[in-house]
């Protein structure tokens, strides 16, 4: 298997949420995790402990599987968490989120606004950037205001460049109440040839 397999294996095989994962030309292999949403959405939130158990795992099983790398780096998405998948988008329907499209739609390519799923009987009726034949049906619809009115914007996942979730104190996924202050991501670093955990949260 490749080391894109390996980390899928490992973080959805411990009962993780697998976000996203990276791979640097200088071999630093970048893996973002978080909680299921039930878990979530209970306000149980990716610590260190969680960072070091996925690390240790992913380190055993990237030298059995032969995958090189230089360093690994295991983390909590942070509170602008990428959305990558359907399941993502379904996930944090109802929160504020930025998009990227690839291609511009009536002159720009960022929006931010409210995320919504489109109803399966209009979903497809309007794209934001139509390619040049088939496009994938729009399934996703995100509410914002110019200030004047407010506007929605129908998209695909495929019409997406990146997506993100706007960085909020209460959102679900977070447990759903609001904080005192600003958490730092859990985060642990560790190099391919030592077996001992080192770092911790970032200060």
């Amino acid at each position: 298997m490749n080391w894109q397999e390996a980390v899928e294996k490992t973080v959805t095989g411990l009962g993780y949420d697998l976000v996203d994962c990276e791979r640097s030309p200088a071999g630093l292999l970048r893996v973002y995790l978080d909680k299921l949403p039930e878990q979530a959405l209970a306000g149980e939130l990716i610590n260190v402990e969680d960072c070091e158990r996925v690390t240790r795992q992913l380190q055993y099983l990237l030298e059995v599987e032969g995958c090189a790398y230089e360093r690994l780096e295991v983390s909590s998405p942070g509170l602008d968490r990428p959305l990558k998948k359907s399941s993502d988008y379904q996930r944090f329907v109802g929160e504020e989120i930025e998009i990227t499209l690839r291609m511009p739609f009536q002159g720009r390519k960022k929006y931010s606004g409210v995320l919504s799923a489109l109803p399966a009987e209009t979903a497809g009726a309007d794209v934001a950037a139509p390619a040049e034949d088939a496009p994938a049906a729009a399934a996703w619809r995100v509410v914002f205001s110019d200030g004047k009115a407010e506007q929605a914007l129908d998209f695909s996942l495929e019409e997406v460049r990146e997506a993100r979730l706007v960085p909020v104190f209460s959102f679900k996924g977070r447990g759903g109440k609001p904080a005192t202050g600003k958490k730092t991501p859990a985060k642990v670093k560790a190099a391919k040839t030592d077996d001992k955990i080192d770092g911790g949260p970032d200060q």
